[in-house]
């Protein structure tokens, strides 16, 4: 639990610095922690490392940049975002541990009502694709209680990042006729969505190597 309680330190404090004083401290020492932190891991860590960012990085500046879903304090996206998504990418992982796969789609029921409030009074109506999202990965993904911690986890990181200023969501989600929140409820299947597509690019890397091996 001591690498969780470091991820929640760094993103905590790390936004109000960012959000209250500057960015430059925030980069420094998350992208120092990430180096840090693939210099002592394993093979395989590393893979997964690189590959959150090789997913994060397009996908953050596509969000920000192309389709203006949301907008960053100071324009650009910081260059700790993506040093970031790693950090909640673990931090998910290691929570996960505490859910039981068979429980984990109950950890979910919460969210239905508050959809239910966001689609009648039209404030979110992108809340129940996105929770049709989350439910499926919960139910038929490989890694149930990831996707229900990180449905969770993203919130909670979300209302913070949000509250101080370091984002902010646009009410009306560009090339679509839906609305949203700031954030958006279930801002979590965003990165179920990512945690999905690590996962199986790694396993496909791996058994290629095997099969590599084999022969």
């Amino acid at each position: 639990m001591r690498r969780v309680i470091l991820y929640t330190l760094t993103i905590f404090v790390g936004l109000f610095v960012s959000a209250n004083y500057s960015e430059l401290p925030v980069n420094l020492w998350c992208i120092g922690l990430f180096i840090w932190l693939f210099y002592i891991a394993e093979r395989k860590e590393r893979i997964e490392m690189i590959v959150v960012l090789g997913f994060a990085t397009p996908m953050e500046i596509f969000f920000s940049e192309v389709w203006l879903i949301y907008e960053y304090q100071r324009g650009f996206m910081p260059l700790f975002v993506p040093v970031g998504h790693w950090f909640l990418f673990d931090t998910g992982r290691r929570v996960s541990k505490l859910i039981p796969e068979k429980y984990s789609i109950y950890t979910l029921i919460p969210f239905i009502p508050l959809v239910t409030y966001g689609l009648i009074t039209g404030e979110d109506t992108s809340g129940v694709i996105l929770l049709a999202l989350v439910l499926v990965f919960t139910q038929w993904g490989p890694q149930p209680s990831l996707y229900a911690a990180m449905a969770w986890l993203a919130l909670f990181m979300e209302l913070w990042g949000t509250y101080l200023g370091n984002w902010t969501w646009d009410n009306y989600v560009p090339w679509t006729t839906l609305t949203a929140w700031n954030p958006p409820l279930l801002v979590g299947a965003f990165y179920c969505l990512g945690d999905l597509l690590v996962n199986l690019f790694v396993q496909r890397f791996e058994f290629k190597e095997l099969v590599g091996v084999e022969e």
